[in-house]
């Protein structure tokens, strides 16, 4: 069976099912376009660390309020 780590400890995240990467790369875009952040393809050193957090931040609420409607089905 795999170890696994953190994306913490590992200094690098990761995404847990390859397949979906594409999918989330294109979330990651539509998220940073909802809440106005100019997110480029590639390196993002332009954006600041509240930017860049933001993002993320929006990304793991919409994907929770997803799953959380999903189960209440």
């Amino acid at each position: 069976m795999e170890e696994r780590t953190s994306a913490r400890s590992k200094g690098t995240n990761r995404v847990e099912v390859p397949e979906a990467r594409g999918a989330l790369d294109k979330f990651k875009f539509e998220v940073a376009n909802e809440i106005g952040v100019d997110l480029k393809d590639g390196y993002n050193g332009h954006l600041t660390t509240a930017q860049a957090g933001s993002v993320g931040g929006e990304m793991v609420r919409k994907m929770i309020r997803r799953q959380e409607e999903e189960m209440s089905r």
